[in-house]
């Protein structure tokens, strides 16, 4: 079910008419870049193709390939590898593709597409100004990613092994790894902070996680799931609109078209079904299963199957037959399964939030740490029992050796002055 604003936004296809930045940003970029190099020395001339260096190198277009020296390159386009001189097996289709580099294995098609690239290998950016900002380093930073789409992972900087589909998909980006996103505008602002924590996330749909900055380890599949996730982890949203209003919530689970779509601060929660969880805003360890199943209000650890007024019976296996010497009653008002004469129960244990992604590094060498050191005492207490065990067997040998002197010593004779 959507709302009046929802079914505007979905026949939109996810875009805001006031959405202008990432075109204007992107555009003013490439004529500064272009009319620089109209006026740049040589600018107008055309390489004589035999001039062209390199083994393999192919060029078409004004100072395409210009000064390149490296084996198996192709460029198309007006300055397309200009600067290029040990880069090998790039190809450039496109004025101003890949520009600066001098990285190996890179792929630009579109214009501007992986233009200030230095460093950064094996990349492939298809669309006009994909992976505009991309630079690496050599120590393989800014490698290993792929764009498809105008503007897709546009500020890129450093940003190593991620893979984008989809126009202004990751726009934001600097320093994100491992980032998957696929659809309109998706993660369009994942890492737009430069923190460098918003790894590992996975997003496929319009708009999916398109506020997420600093968020790790999230999963959202449908348009706008996740769309409102600015710090929220370990995710999983499945459904258009599914945690759509999550902010900084972590490790909860919503399947369902608009499954917890107002959650936005709650944690541990798991929601299956169409709008269920519709009053979750920061409760926490909720279970609500079918469709429209909920609290009145938010709630704290409770468990709810159905939506109330639709389901007249309940049946559950693996009951009939068990012995149980409890006896439990039914709340007739609100359907309560419980002890008899107790009081409702009431969730107070608190969990806390997961840790970030720097913390659990550091958990984990703390316990890399703890179990080097436990084997080294390990290994020092095998020692010590293997030296213990040497010493009883030499100090049996000794008494064994005793024994037989004793045993060979002549008898003492006593002699009697005369």
């Amino acid at each position: 079910m959507y709302s009046l604003n929802q079914v505007n936004k979905l026949v939109s296809c996810g875009r805001d008419p006031a959405r202008s930045l990432p075109l204007w940003r992107g555009f003013l970029l490439i004529p500064l870049i272009l009319v620089w190099l109209a006026f740049a020395p040589n600018a107008q001339t055309t390489p004589d193709p035999a001039a062209v260096g390199g083994l393999f190198t192919t060029a078409d277009g004004t100072n395409a390939a210009f000064n390149v020296t490296a084996a198996a390159n192709s460029a198309f386009g007006w300055n397309s590898l200009l600067f290029d001189t040990t880069g090998a097996f790039n190809t450039g289709a496109g004025a101003g593709t890949l520009l600066f580099n001098n990285a190996d294995a890179n792929t630009g098609v579109g214009a501007a597409a992986l233009l200030f690239n230095a460093n950064g290998t094996r990349n492939t950016a298809v669309g006009a100004a994909a992976m505009v900002n991309t630079v690496g380093t050599t120590a393989g930073e800014g490698s290993f990613n792929s764009a498809v789409g105008a503007f897709s992972l546009n500020s890129n900087t450093t940003g190593f092994s991620n893979n984008v589909m989809g126009d202004s998909a990751m726009f934001r980006n600097q320093t994100g790894a491992a980032n998957t996103a696929v659809g309109d505008l998706a993660l369009e602002n994942n890492d737009s902070s430069g923190n460098g924590n918003a790894n590992f996330n996975c997003a496929f749909g319009a708009e999916a996680l398109e506020a997420n900055v600093d968020g790790d380890s999230n999963n959202a599949v449908g348009a706008s799931a996740l769309s409102g996730n600015l710090a929220g982890l370990f995710n999983q949203a499945i459904g258009a609109f599914a945690l759509s209003g999550n902010t900084v919530g972590a490790s909860n689970i919503a399947i369902g078209d608009s499954a917890a779509a107002a959650n936005g601060t709650g944690s541990f929660n798991t929601v299956i079904g169409d709008t269920a969880g519709p009053n979750l805003t920061a409760g926490t360890d909720n279970i609500y299963i079918g469709a429209g199943s909920g609290g009145a209000t938010d709630e704290t650890g409770n468990i709810r199957i159905g939506q109330p007024g639709f389901i007249s019976a309940c049946y559950v296996q693996g009951i009939v037959g068990v012995t149980e010497s409890t006896t439990v009653c039914i709340d007739t008002n609100t359907g309560q399964l419980g002890v008899c004469g107790a009081a409702s129960p009431q969730s107070t244990k608190q969990r806390q939030a997961p840790q970030s992604t720097k913390q659990r590094q550091a958990m984990q060498q703390l316990k890399a740490t703890a179990e080097k050191q436990a084997a080294q005492i390990a290994q020092q207490k095998n020692q010590i029992q293997t030296l213990t065990a040497a010493l009883k067997q030499q100090a049996e040998q000794i008494q064994k050796v005793s024994a037989q002197l004793e045993m060979i010593r002549p008898t003492p004779r006593v002699v009697n002055n005369q």
